[in-house]
């Protein structure tokens, strides 16, 4: 420009631009920096971090080194590699339990159980179920227990995380480098293992178990973990649970497991196969071993006393074999009829039954049980040897019921897997003279009609009737004809006449013409409305015609020996059940017991008693004294005898005992009792009706 000289020198040309620089401030702009290149800049930006890049760079060999320290990292290089490493696996599993929940669906074994199965008594009887697994509360287990098994397994169990770290470390690097993933599992990881997860073993599974143990030990409470585990760990012996290991090894409930005992089935957590002292001398050292080691673990951990420990000196021997139930025979008859019950009267689905974790207190008395399982299987060996080709198509059904309507026993067949029907709930025969019972007791209850119109007449046991053989029904009307045009009319057993006769000695000597007529004058209805309150089956009554006062219906030993157990109680009647009270888990389940109702007055039901005294001690005479409380009556249907029954009370107790003859690989049809020992059989009841009630003498 003209008259400013330009520099020529560079020192000029600096200070110049310097100048200018200061000038264009003061006018307010500023020179804008040279653009640069996108990898200049981002150079640029981190040349700030050189400084400290630098000092972690490893420089090999490292200057004033020598030897083999001149290839090593500083410690700096040390602790920053330690650190990001740190950062990465924090952050890792941070993102690894922020993303893993717990399953809302538990493992079939962790949930499925058995059904367990109990006598009268309170002993088990059976149970049914693929897995041996009864959930307890933990108030129910012992203390004592609980500790040796926290001993044994997870001293800091209440006070760890969930998971144990040098635990895990350990056994993961078991796992990679030997393929091991034992040991290392806290309680609370053992526990998602069992009900959470597979029993594969990895990395992977190890890994996603420690993430759900941490979880769960922040959502449910230490005392619920321990339940869990406690209820579904494996204990051998083809059991789940503490409830029945203890049942498998001592033959008990858990609740009466001492510490010594506790001991040993926490030994057992380790490994059932090594540690059952039954299998072998090498398991039974090894069981001893831990056991002392464990007991002395409670004493360090303050949760045995030394003069406790010191109790317990002997090693507590487990039985040799696990205690079996009684199945595939009676007992699975019991079952079924207890199963049918209980869900009917507790309301419990298919579904749930399944799943199991019920203990259904049944109403079976081991004894009666024993007795009539004796009395039936003495009485077929005897047929059978007598009459092999009569007796093989033989059946024989019974059942004893108590005046409260508890069924104390039933006799269902030989074999429940040979025979799946249970013969002591089967309407198959008919009652015969068995059924003239409920006839005399309609009538005193009711009086009878002599005329279609007429008010009733009482009834009495000394009212006289014809006793004739073959004396013709009659109705207001005239005599009763059947649909062929014959007049029906009734025959006495061998068709013997017994002429005019009182009802009450009708009754005692089974004569059945007086009660045939005596149903027509009472009403049918009247007398199947009387069968039923005392007990009997609608179902089982068949048509209301003359030959239903004479026994035409069918009902089940269990039926029968209910409604006579009526007339014993005074006239009250209670439905019979088999099951008590039932549990699940050791929580009681709203069980529906039936109540007792009225069938016929107390004066009527003291008739008929004694009337059924006389006929038992008429055919009976020296069987029972004077003063017993015994009565009973034999039955027997029509003149080709297909069926005898024997059905008594004494005292609180009514049995009844059934006998009939079918070739199910022929036919259903009813064959002819002649053959098997006595007149027609008759006799084979009632000896087995002795033989179930010889427990009451």
């Amino acid at each position: 420009m003209p008259g400013i000289p330009l520099p020529t020198h560079a020192s000029e040309r600096a200070v110049a631009s310097r100048e200018q620089g200061a000038g264009a401030r003061r006018r307010g702009t500023r020179r804008r920096p040279p653009q640069r290149s996108g990898l200049a800049a981002l150079t640029g930006r981190f040349a700030r971090f050189a400084p400290l890049a630098r000092r972690l760079r490893p420089a090999y060999p490292r200057p004033g080194r020598t030897g083999w320290r001149r290839w090593m990292p500083s410690w700096r290089q040390w602790l920053a590699g330690w650190a990001l490493s740190m950062g990465l696996t924090g952050s890792l599993l941070a993102i690894a339990y922020a993303a893993t929940d717990i399953p809302t669906n538990l493992n079939t074994y962790a949930t499925q159980q058995d059904n367990v199965y109990f006598w009268s008594d309170g002993t088990p009887m059976a149970r049914t179920g693929w897995v041996r697994r009864q959930a307890m509360p933990l108030k129910d287990i012992p203390q004592d227990v609980r500790s040796a098994v926290l001993a044994a397994e997870n001293e800091s169990f209440y006070s760890d995380p969930g998971i144990s770290v040098k635990g895990l470390t350990r056994a993961l690097v078991r796992t990679v480098g030997e393929g091991d993933t034992q040991g290392g599992s806290t309680i609370t990881q053992q526990y998602v293992k069992n009900v959470y997860l597979t029993q594969n073993r990895s990395v992977s599974r190890k890994f996603t178990e420690a993430m759900i143990a941490l979880k769960l030990d922040n959502k449910m409470s230490k005392d619920k973990i321990l339940e869990g585990y406690l209820n579904t760990s494996w204990f051998g012996r083809g059991t789940y649970g503490l409830q029945r290991a203890a049942q498998a090894y001592y033959g008990k409930d858990v609740s009466r497991l001492n510490a010594s005992e506790g001991a040993f089935l926490a030994s057992l957590l380790k490994g059932a196969g090594l540690y059952d002292p039954t299998l072998s001398k090498a398991n039974h050292k090894r069981a001893v071993e831990r056991w002392s080691w464990i007991l002395d673990r409670m004493v360090k951990t303050g949760k045995l006393s030394p003069s406790e420990r010191a109790k317990y000196k002997k090693f507590p021997e487990p039985l040799k074999q696990a205690q079996t139930f009684d199945t595939g025979k009676q007992s699975d008859y019991l079952v079924e009829l207890a199963t049918q019950y209980a869900k009917k009267a507790a309301h419990i689905s298919d579904k749930q039954f399944d799943l199991g974790g019920y203990q259904i207190y049944t109403t079976f008395d081991r004894k009666r049980e024993t007795a009539l399982t004796d009395a039936v299987t003495k009485a077929r060996k005897k047929a059978l040897k007598d009459d092999p080709k009569t007796a093989k198509a033989a059946h024989y059904g019974a059942s004893s019921v108590a005046t409260d309507g508890r069924i104390l026993a039933v006799y269902g067949g030989p074999d429940h897997r040979t025979q799946g029907y249970n013969e002591s709930n089967a309407s198959t025969v008919p009652a015969g003279s068995a059924f003239l019972p409920f006839v005399y007791a309609a009538a005193l209850e009711h009086g009878v009609h002599k005329t279609r119109d007429s008010t009733a007449t009482p009834v009495t046991p000394d009212s006289v009737y014809d006793g004739d053989d073959g004396v013709p029904v009659s109705t207001p009307e005239g005599p009763y004809w059947d649909r062929s045009g014959k007049k029906v009319a009734a025959h006495n057993d061998g068709k013997k006449s017994y002429g005019q006769i009182t009802l009450r000695k009708a009754l005692a000597e089974s004569v059945n013409v007086p009660f045939m007529q005596l149903g027509m004058d009472t009403g049918l209805a009247t007398v199947r409305q009387t069968a039923e309150a005392a007990g009997l089956l609608s179902s089982s009554l068949g048509p209301q015609v003359p030959a239903l006062s004479l026994g035409s219906s069918t009902p089940s030993a269990i039926r029968m020996a209910s409604s006579y157990a009526t007339f014993a109680a005074g006239g009250t009647h209670i439905e019979p059940y088999s099951v008590r009270r039932i549990t699940r888990n050791g929580s009681p389940v709203a069980l529906k017991t039936p109540g007792p109702h009225r069938a016929v007055g107390a004066d009527v039901a003291r008739e008929v008693t004694a009337a059924l005294t006389d006929s038992f001690r008429t055919a009976h005479a020296d069987a029972a004294p004077a003063s017993a409380q015994v009565a009973g009556k034999s039955g027997t249907t029509g003149d080709a005898d297909t069926a005898a029954w024997y059905v008594g009370t004494n005292r609180s107790v009514s049995t009844a005992v059934v006998l009939y003859r079918i070739d199910l690989s022929k036919s259903l049809e009813p064959l002819p009792l002649k053959g098997i020992d006595g007149a027609a059989g008759a006799d084979v009841p009632y000896d087995i009706w002795a033989g179930a009630m010889s427990p009451l003498r």
